[in-house]
């Protein structure tokens, strides 16, 4: 079974909305089975949602389109599919009672424009939106079904799950499709690649391995198709299994588990808690731990200690020791962990310091690198990385870097 997805609008290509929708729209599908083959965005004019269509037209079972479907003279989604389908807009009633008393209930005045939403393509199937003006609407041609939908996620999404996903799914039932995901950090992914050749190649052949890498976390995806839900998920599992058995040092969770999900995990388990001590990193460990919801039951505070003076100030480092070993140093990072676990009276403590970029290395402590260390009962351990150039990346690897030696420090690998 597969599927295209076509979103419309000239906001999406120079930049000013990003497109959320094809991402939710390819997972809901992905979910149900379909194989998404493309997605594609183009602008608010005929000749460009003409030819989209007719790329996908006859070579997949379902197109999604989202977008121009508004009040104003600019969306012309409607008028293209009149076209492209043979047929001309006519005014539904019951899309206009919805609109009105949408209206009402709003205290909005109804005027032509809202109107003119009311109208919708002859011969298209109309899926009504109690989320909003624009309804859905639904053609089939040549074996395809297309389904035009709003460019608002809400609206969108409440078309898919109360209308266009229950219709799929009870027309298309022949394929499963299975995700597993397996977080992993703490290697490069041609090294990861390297390490899973023989893994790869030793796959059933309804199971595909996808790497998927950012900021130091890569994301193996598993794939898998079949007809038996049980069957495939076994096998799925056995392949996870085996990965667990050839790099068990690398993987730190599942899914999409976040590091600062599952360090929020491994402290809640031992009733332990956290604090930072944050100069290069400058709160982003601490922004990260504390998107988690629930962090207040495990995470203290933090000191961000940017500068050498409040290195001195608050936490207590000696300026002979920064002097002496300079502030991205072991010696400097373990003492932050020390005196801020102190501070805080928690469990834990993490510590960095380093050069971010683009400016400020030397030969010896290039930008890019970062001193960590962890304080704990078990002890001060500290790790030295070197990354990249780039800033702004930069700091989220450090903190990455950071949470992960936590991490290893909890669970004392």
């Amino acid at each position: 079974m597969k599927a295209s997805i076509i979103t419309i609008g000239d906001e999406l290509l120079i930049g000013q909305t990003i497109d959320t929708n094809s991402a939710w729209m390819g997972a809901e599908l992905s979910k149900s089975g379909f194989d998404v083959y493309r997605m594609t965005s183009i602008h608010d004019r005929r000749e460009e949602i003409i030819y989209a269509l007719a790329e996908a037209e006859g070579k997949c079972d379902v197109v999604l389109i989202t977008g121009g479907l508004g009040p104003t003279s600019d969306d012309i989604t409607k008028q293209t599919l009149c076209n492209y389908f043979n047929t001309s807009l006519i005014v539904n009633d019951e899309v206009l009672r919805m609109i009105e008393g949408m209206m009402i209930r709003r205290n909005f005045p109804m005027n032509e424009n809202n109107r003119r939403q009311a109208e919708v393509p002859k011969t298209c199937r109309v899926l009504y939106n109690a989320a909003g003006t624009a309804p859905g609407m639904w053609f089939e041609k040549s074996g395809t079904i297309f389904i035009s939908m709003p460019g608002v996620p809400g609206e969108m999404k409440y078309l898919m799950t109360e209308h266009v996903l229950p219709e799929l799914n009870r027309r298309f039932t022949s394929q499963i499709i299975i995700h597993r995901n397996i977080m992993t950090y703490g290697t490069f992914e041609a090294k990861l690649a390297e390490i899973l050749s023989g893994f790869e190649s030793a796959l059933p052949e309804n199971i595909k391995l996808a790497y998927l890498p950012a900021s130091g976390v890569i994301k193996l995806r598993l794939t898998g198709t079949g007809i038996d839900h049980d069957s495939l998920s076994d096998s799925i599992n056995s392949q996870v299994r085996k990965l667990y058995e050839i790099i068990p040092e690398f993987i730190y969770g599942e899914d999409e588990e976040s590091l600062e999900m599952v360090i929020g995990k491994l402290l809640r388990s031992e009733n332990s808690t956290l604090c930072t001590a944050e100069s290069c990193t400058g709160g982003e460990i601490a922004h990260l731990l504390t998107t988690v919801a629930g962090s207040s039951a495990y995470y203290k505070g933090s000191v961000v200690a940017y500068s050498n003076s409040i290195k001195t100030q608050l936490l207590g480092i000696k300026e002979d020791t920064i002097i002496e070993n300079g502030a991205v140093s072991e010696k400097v990072v373990s003492e932050m962990a020390v005196a801020a676990r102190k501070l805080f009276k928690s469990g834990y403590s993490v510590a960095t310091s380093g050069v971010a970029g683009p400016d400020g290395g030397t030969d010896s402590k290039p930008v890019g690198t970062v001193w960590i260390a962890v304080d704990s009962d078990k002890g001060t351990v500290t790790e030295k990385r070197v990354f990249g150039n780039e800033r702004v990346p930069n700091i989220k690897r450090f903190s990455l870097a950071a949470l992960n030696l936590l991490r290893k420090q909890i669970i004392n690998q």
